[in-house]
């Protein structure tokens, strides 16, 4: 098998098998941003389930990160955590708030869930009994850490 060059105008070529692994992380967060936004896509449109207001916000958040981080990782654009980042932190200070509601910690007086069925019934598990808002917290915590600039790393 022979490595694959990869010829951008302007840019010069790129030796596709020795690839950064700032890009890898990019098409990693991607990935996961891109099955979290199917994931509730087929929640929502296939299952039937109307989201909570918590998770419109959370939706908020993660259907554009599939959007921007699927353009920037075809584009090899390294610099796309400037935009991204802030959005997964948003979607994550979201999510952590709702998987506390969920687990009980925080007593809200208000439901959050008061739209369609609540996120604490079980038909909002999924994969064995997974809750939909622990699944949500996991996917923007793995973003963040995926845009998030490795420590003690030289700038690029």
């Amino acid at each position: 098998m022979t490595a694959r060059t990869i010829e951008r105008p302007g840019r010069g070529t790129v030796d596709g098998s020795s690839l950064h692994p700032d890009l890898v992380r990019l098409h990693a967060a991607w990935v996961v941003a891109l099955v979290a936004t199917l994931g509730a896509l087929f929640v929502g449109e296939i299952m039937g389930q109307a989201p909570c207001v918590l998770c419109w916000y959370q939706r908020i958040a993660m259907f554009p990160l599939a959007i921007l981080l699927g353009v920037a990782a075809f584009r090899g654009d390294r610099g796309v955590r400037v935009y991204a980042l802030p959005l997964a932190l948003a979607g994550l200070a979201i999510a952590a708030f709702h998987g506390l509601l969920y687990a009980g910690i925080v007593s809200e007086a208000i439901e959050p869930c008061g739209a369609g069925p609540s996120c604490a019934s079980a038909d909002m598990t999924i994969l064995g009994g997974l809750p939909l808002p622990f699944l949500s917290l996991a996917a923007f915590v793995a973003i963040t850490l995926l845009l998030a600039p490795v420590p003690g790393k030289k700038r690029a």
